[in-house]
């Protein structure tokens, strides 16, 4: 027998049965019973507003899959672009498939002269990369204005190719404005971390990407790849449903994401570690926290309520990347300050685990990012994430976002004139 609820309305003594479909109920049943009566939901945290394959998260057991295979395998042994692949496509590409995209994107990194040089003499030298980068992106489209046509798949593909190519330019071109160097243009015979690495980082030679911290990078632009429906792509989907073209879509995504709330975690990690201070420090630091006197960053998440598997798999290529850059002085403090509130009931029992962001700055700075580059690492491995959900909308021909909300406002009244007031 289906698993539904009963709803009855006390005014009136109607009752309605709503069918329990996939963990959900259909709002539009509600509104037959009871109409002009809204599910109030500030931070939409029980609402669901939107059908996806694109990704499950089920956050009580610690689980994350991209249409169906573990964050866990994909990290290992995919890449970054193959998971793009998939996160856009719906399915792993054959040999064939994936070379055609591997080269469809390295062929694309490339920005146009003019579009660069204007972008970056319109900021101060010191501009914050990420307010850089989302100004980049939504200038695209003003290159490319074939992207409004979104009712042709083949134009929709050719834009999102050239976003997910051209985001590391932008976000390396961004820091080296903000650092003083000379641009570095992407270098076509290099892979996707390599050629962004090498962006960033060359200074005279080419820059020497040692295995380990090649492989560092592909992991964590394949966990941040895509999360479900988190602020930033709520963002584009909700900009995206008043057919904006892509670019307007993922600048909209990048500018939620510039908000601390969101992608600014894993710096507050390095300043509370950094506030700490020592090892002995950390169980007095505790104590505070459980006393309402500051906050644990870096745990607890708004939908895991266990583990968060990308922050164990962050943990493991930590060490790997360690071993190449010297260890993080921040490591020790982060690890017992794990292993204290792991073995303390407050925060097990609010299931308060470490999350992605507890380990991820620390990797980021030992190879060599500066913090204002952090949120800017998590747009380009988010990317592919917003346009499939981009494209998804589109495919399902959804309607435009329209909430609603409670008046808490004055009751009617009359204008006064200004000099009766």
């Amino acid at each position: 027998m289906a698993e539904s609820i009963t709803i009855t309305d006390n005014r009136t003594g109607e009752s309605l049965e709503i069918p329990i479909d996939n963990g959900g109920v259909d709002a539009a049943e509600w509104r037959k019973l009871l109409p002009g009566i809204w599910f109030h939901d500030p931070g939409l945290a029980t609402t669901s507003g939107a059908d996806s394959a694109i990704t499950e998260l089920d956050g009580e057991n610690g689980i994350l899959r991209y249409r169906g295979y573990p964050i866990e395998q994909l990290a290992q042994q995919s890449t970054f672009l193959e998971v793009s692949y998939l996160l856009i496509h719906g399915e792993l590409p054959t040999q064939a498939q994936l070379d055609a995209w591997v080269h469809e994107i390295t062929h694309h990194t490339f920005l146009h002269e003019k579009f660069r040089t204007r972008m970056h003499d319109a900021y101060h030298y010191d501009a914050h990369p990420m307010g850089l980068l989302t100004s980049s992106v939504a200038g695209l489209s003003t290159f490319y204005p074939e992207a409004k046509d979104i009712d042709d798949p083949d134009v929709r593909m050719k834009q999102i190719v050239r976003l997910i190519a051209k985001m590391p330019t932008m976000a390396a071109s961004a820091h080296r404005h903000a650092m003083g160097l000379p641009y570095v243009f992407p270098d076509n015979a290099l892979d996707y971390p390599s050629n962004f690495l090498n962006m960033m980082f060359q200074v005279g030679n080419p820059y020497e990407i040692h295995p380990a911290l090649h492989k560092a990078m592909e992991i964590l632009l394949i966990l941040h790849a895509d999360h479900e429906q988190n602020c930033s792509t709520t963002a584009a989907r909700v900009v995206g449903s008043a057919h904006a073209d892509p670019y307007s879509s993922v600048a909209a995504a990048a500018a939620a994401l510039y908000g601390p709330r969101h992608g600014g975690a894993n710096e507050a990690v390095l300043n509370m570690l950094d506030d700490i201070g020592s090892l002995d420090d950390v169980p007095a630091f505790i104590e505070s926290v459980k006393a309402g006197e500051g906050r644990l960053m870096g745990f607890g998440h708004r939908v895991y309520k266990n583990y968060d598997p990308r922050a164990a798999i962050i943990k493991d290529a930590a060490y790997d990347v360690f071993e190449v850059t010297g260890k993080n002085p921040r490591l020790d403090i982060a690890l017992k300050l794990e292993e204290v509130a792991l073995s303390d009931s407050y925060f097990v029992d609010r299931k308060l685990y470490p999350n992605v962001d507890f380990y991820s700055g620390l990797i980021y700075e030992s190879m060599g990012f500066p913090v204002e580059m952090f949120t800017v690492l998590f747009a380009i491995g988010r990317t592919p994430g917003w346009l499939a959900h981009w494209n998804e909308m589109l495919e399902q021909n959804s309607r435009i976002a329209r909430p609603r909300q409670r008046y808490t406002g004055a009751d009617v009244r009359d204008y006064v004139a200004i000099d009766a007031r």
